[in-house]
């Protein structure tokens, strides 16, 4: 028996006007898995994943999650279909006029009206102590450093326990230290949610750290996918090629995932 994967994207095409940006891309995550996505700035990897949350519609081709075509479906019931999925935005995205704890008890609140004021105060510090920040419900995100409001946003997440969880450049402006420990924070995410991970990157140590399989955006398609302990052993040009032009060194490359 074959197992259906958890998302699918199959041969999707998106253009805004005239500039092509995904070009037949296609790609398959098996439920629980982390794949980690690669590439430069600029390729499209962050409207891939707008596609998988049905932010946006491909122009052609269609995606799958848990086995629904959420591609082709009308705007409301791809909103229902899209609700067991979050995503950790590259800005952290929290709501600038509401305090921390407000903003991690967003959703609960408009998508659990009745439930009652002790269990969402109760959920929202559980999601705030798994990311390491008890106590800082009445802060505003202002209030808050860069890596502070990746946690909070990260809170957010949790709260409402995603089945699948997409995270947009979730180390990026950071310094190596904070990046660190939002990846710990990915891997203790995953392992409590028990989440499929889509996780777009530049960052290759953050990819040698979280992914179980890493994939190679160019030209608007997947070109390479691999288990992290193969991927650096890809002979294709443009991959080597980014390799040269990442923030990592030849050791890393070397050595590979086990000393990442």
């Amino acid at each position: 028996m074959v197992e259906t994967p958890m998302i699918k994207v199959s041969d999707v095409h998106k253009s805004y006007g005239k500039l092509e940006v995904l070009r037949g891309l296609n790609l398959e995550v098996k439920e629980g898995e982390t794949v980690v996505i690669l590439g430069r700035s600029g390729v499209g990897k962050s409207v891939l994943l707008r596609q998988i949350l049905g932010i946006e519609i491909p122009d052609s081709g269609y995606i799958e999650v848990g086995g629904q075509r959420i591609s082709s479906m009308r705007e409301g019931k791809r909103y229902e279909a899209v609700k067991s999925m979050g995503m950790l935005f590259q800005g952290s995205a929290l709501f600038d006029s509401l305090t921390v704890g407000e903003n991690i008890a967003f959703y609960l609140r408009q998508h659990n009206p009745t439930m009652e004021e002790p269990e969402l105060e109760e959920r929202v510090a559980e999601a705030l102590k798994m990311v390491g920040l008890e106590g800082v419900q009445p802060k505003m995100p202002s209030d808050l450093s860069g890596g502070m409001r990746k946690r909070a946003a990260l809170a957010r997440l949790i709260v409402y326990r995603p089945k699948v969880v997409l995270y947009d450049e979730p180390t990026t402006g950071l310094d190596p230290i904070t990046s660190g420990q939002i990846n710990d924070l990915i891997l203790n995410t995953q392992k409590e949610l028990k989440a499929t991970n889509i996780v777009v990157t530049h960052d290759i140590r953050s990819a040698l750290m979280v992914g179980d399989r890493l994939a190679f955006h160019h030209d608007g398609k997947i070109a390479h996918i691999a288990p992290k302990e193969e991927f650096f052993n890809s002979t294709d040009p443009e991959l080597r090629k980014f390799f040269e032009n990442a923030v990592v060194t030849e050791e890393l490359l070397k050595k590979g995932p086990s000393h990442a």
